[in-house]
């Protein structure tokens, strides 16, 4: 893979910087699949936006062999899907609209559509990062941060889509919810994390009940 960077972060770590985000996810996939083969003896693999870090890496030698690697495209395809349920009554539908050049009624329609993959995590316990919307559908994000966001909000910012795991600020579109009281992070599980780096997602269309 081409333009690939790998620099130390510490006496066991290397940051492997990637040209793009979707680089940077086909990366991070053939780390884990090499580690899960016992190819890759590295303890842990932290997926960001266009870099992922190696921690635990004792082979010094593994900086160099990182920037030679041939890396298979990703493949969407490989696992079921997480499907949420989600009422598209976001506060910030009609601003999205706009964006898009659509009318209210289709932004729904759009985002439903799409499949989406959590890239990483990040802001906060159990928050994915999830790509997929076409790099036409990118939305700023708003001029002014709400000082409350609800948990379950569905929001759109730049090219990603995201639930609030909890109430917390926030300066994402918001264009919907979760419905039901299905948690997004529950330390008590295993996963801790619903939406983990590589889960597939559909946001499926619910309807209010009562």
């Amino acid at each position: 893979m081409s333009g690939v960077r790998v620099l130390e972060a510490g006496p066991r770590a290397l940051l492997v910087e990637l040209p793009c985000g979707e680089d940077a996810e086909a990366f991070h996939a053939e780390l884990l699949r090499r580690r899960a083969a016992g190819e890759l003896p590295v303890r842990e693999i932290v997926p960001g936006a266009r870099t992922v870090l190696l921690d635990g890496v004792e082979d010094r030698a593994l900086a160099g062999r990182l920037r030679s690697w041939t890396v298979p495209p990703l493949d969407r395809g490989e696992a079921e899907a997480v499907e949420i349920p989600v009422v598209y009554d976001g506060p910030d539908l009609a601003d999205v609209a706009e964006a898009w050049g659509v009318a209210v009624d289709e932004v729904p329609r759009l985002h439903a559509r799409t499949e989406f993959r959590v890239a990483f995590c990040g802001f906060a316990p159990g928050f994915g990062y999830l790509t997929g919307l076409p790099g036409h559908l990118s939305v700023p994000r708003r001029t002014t941060p709400r000082t409350r966001v609800p948990a379950g909000a569905l929001a759109l910012a730049g090219p990603y889509t995201g639930v609030y795991p909890r109430t917390s600020p926030g300066g994402w579109q918001l264009i919907g919810r979760m419905p039901g009281p299905e948690a997004l992070w529950d330390p008590g599980r295993e996963p801790a994390a619903l939406l983990g780096p590589g889960t597939r997602v559909r946001f499926v269309p619910a309807e209010v009940r009562g």
